[in-house]
């Protein structure tokens, strides 16, 4: 899918040369981190002690990640020894834990649409994956009762995201609720990839540990990617039932051996500054509204979304002219290379496409100006719904 995106941009580049790609289909922040970052990392890159193998982690990593889940999510009593580990970026954490946890024949439980990884290694362990469709009318919730009988008894790992890449949907306490008993109940262990928990709107952050006894079953990733702008440091930390954390922590001592201490430093001082956070979700919200006035306009059935910094959008069958879109991708692909904007389409549980706030834009009025290109190209656009 990726790649097909990359060609149809650089062919409608090619074939417009000196016009402006808007990529709204970016999935990564589009500032760098802020300076108290920065320059906590350039302090502590200078000093050697903080040259060696980190492996699992340095303490006061642990320890600020157990505050920031306290002051941020109101969860608290997390034990930074043994409830807290560090991860190159969730990616890594998410590719490592089915070596815990998956013997040939057992079954990752996955959303689609969805982040992958977790059951691509289970596939590669001799596992399978069954998929939990997120669907609109269901808030893109997945339907846990719903799971044959034979499947949940095979079920080892059951993998969430709220808020959800690409639905911007968020849990509720009382979804959490139900993993928590569904788990408990088939003896299968929850991993929350909570990697956008911070950028809400209209609500306040959400953790799963917070629900009463979410700890017994389950573990939460927490990334400094998107709430921080350190897509590129990789830099995440696994936090919960300590059994799990161990687990995880075993895999990852025969995997890597730490994130450099210097950036783990850096990542103290961002959690120690969450009002970081909500500088950039104000940035996004901004962005987000006027994405959600402009596509309203055009007819689609479009709102803020709950979290993230996306807008999951269902595409239009076609155009008045007589143009037809049969799924997301001949949508998608029609926005690139006729009106050179990019996005990103997801056909695994009806047809849409994900418009992210995350484009590249110098300052707030460049980013005005980018959006008002967005709208002017498609003004000549009579869209069939």
């Amino acid at each position: 899918k990726f790649e097909k995106i990359k060609r149809a941009k650089r062919a409608a580049k090619e074939a417009n040369p000196g016009v402006e790609l808007i990529d709204l289909g970016v999935g990564e922040p589009d500032e760098k981190a802020f300076d108290v970052v920065i320059k906590t990392l350039q302090s502590e890159a200078e000093k050697p002690e903080n040259r060696g193998y980190a492996d699992n982690g340095i303490g006061e990593f642990k320890q600020a990640a157990s505050e920031y889940l306290d002051k941020v999510f109101g969860v608290s009593g997390i034990d930074p020894e043994k409830e807290v580990i560090h991860a190159i970026g969730s990616k890594s954490a998410l590719s490592m834990l089915p070596s815990a946890f998956i013997n040939p024949g057992d079954v990752t439980l996955m959303t689609v649409p969805g982040y992958p990884v977790l059951g691509t290694h289970t596939k590669w362990l001799g596992g399978e994956v069954y998929n939990l469709e997120l669907k609109e009318e269901n808030n893109f919730l997945p339907q846990l009762d719903e799971i044959p009988a034979d499947i949940v008894k095979r079920a080892k790992i059951l993998v969430l995201n709220y808020p959800n890449n690409p639905t911007g949907a968020v849990a509720t306490v009382e979804f959490f609720k139900k993993v928590v008993e569904f788990a408990k109940k088939n003896n299968i262990v929850v991993v929350q990839d909570a990697a956008y928990a911070a950028l809400v709107y209209d609500r306040e952050p959400l953790s799963f540990l917070s629900v009463p006894g979410a700890k017994d079953v389950g573990i939460e990733i927490h990334s400094l990617s998107k709430a921080y702008n350190m897509t590129g440091w990789r830099l995440a930390f696994v936090t919960g039932n300590p059994l799990i954390v161990k687990g995880y922590g075993t895999v990852k001592d025969n995997n890597d051996s730490g994130q450099f201490k210097a950036i783990q430093h850096a990542g103290v001082a961002a959690l120690d500054h969450p009002e970081i956070t909500v500088e950039i979700k104000n940035k996004y919200e901004r962005r987000l509204k006027k994405l959600v006035e402009t596509l309203k306009k055009k007819g689609f059935n479009v709102k803020i979304p709950g979290g993230t910094f996306y807008l999951y959008v269902g595409i239009p069958k076609g155009t008045k002219s007589g143009i037809k879109f049969a799924n997301g991708e001949e949508f998608s692909q029609f926005l690139i290379k006729e009106k050179l904007i990019s996005t990103v389409p997801w056909d695994d549980a009806g047809n849409f496409v994900r418009f992210s706030a995350t484009f590249i834009a110098k300052d707030e009025k460049d980013e005005e100006r980018v959006l008002n290109e967005f709208e002017s190209r498609l003004k000549d656009l009579d869209f069939v719904f």
